[in-house]
């Protein structure tokens, strides 16, 4: 028995310890209110994949993404999205790297990439087709002054209420675009024109 009563503090602390860390969001669509939601800017990231010369992949990425999600839960397919992505604050693990994506044009030459203070891409969708937790977004990607056609595979991740008891909700994507048809020819095909997406977009009601 004294066993018992000198483990009851700690079996007190360890439970409410788990009740105050357990975590806010679940895969439960039912916690979704519907309306319009802003992009959490500092959770929304955009990864981009390329092959290096055939021995390695690399990858970068894109933050501090910015817009809203328009979404009813009765109504999925219906849901909207426009976000809009800071070009300019490219990263990668190389500051030679992320340089040189944003060097300037030179000789009258187009930029190798992005180019010098280049303009933001933008995410509008045009459709949305639901299956259950997934949906396939198409929609029009404008990056580099050129606009084109983006099939995206979606698969709702968690809602709840989240930080200020604001309702949070958020997805993953997968997705592909060819450099080339932006304007980014430079090195292709030894760095490859087939550029691998992943997303992850957080919203905040």
């Amino acid at each position: 028995m004294r066993l018992i009563h000198a483990a009851l503090p700690a079996l007190l602390l360890t439970g409410i310890a788990g009740a105050l860390i357990a975590q806010p969001g679940k895969p439960d669509p039912a916690a979704i209110s519907g309306g319009t939601y802003k992009a959490d800017a500092g959770h929304t990231l955009v990864k981009w994949e390329v092959d290096h010369l055939g021995f390695t992949p690399y990858f970068g990425i894109f933050g501090d993404v910015t817009g809203t999600l328009q979404f009813d839960p009765k109504n999925p397919g219906a849901a909207k999205v426009d976000v809009t992505i800071p070009v300019s604050k490219v990263t990668t693990a190389s500051t030679g790297l992320t340089a040189h994506l944003l060097k300037p044009a030179e000789g009258g030459k187009p930029a190798d990439f992005f180019g010098a203070s280049p303009a933001d891409a933008r995410f509008v969708s045009t459709n949305v087709a639901v299956d259950g937790q997934s949906a396939t977004i198409t929609g029009n990607l404008t990056l580099n002054g050129v606009t084109k056609p983006v099939t995206l595979a979606a698969k709702f991740y968690g809602a709840g209420m989240g930080m200020g008891n604001k309702e949070n909700v958020g997805f993953t994507a997968t997705g592909a675009i060819k450099r080339s048809e932006f304007g980014m020819k430079f090195l292709v095909p030894m760095v490859s024109d087939d550029v691998k997406l992943e997303i992850v977009a957080a919203f905040v009601k």
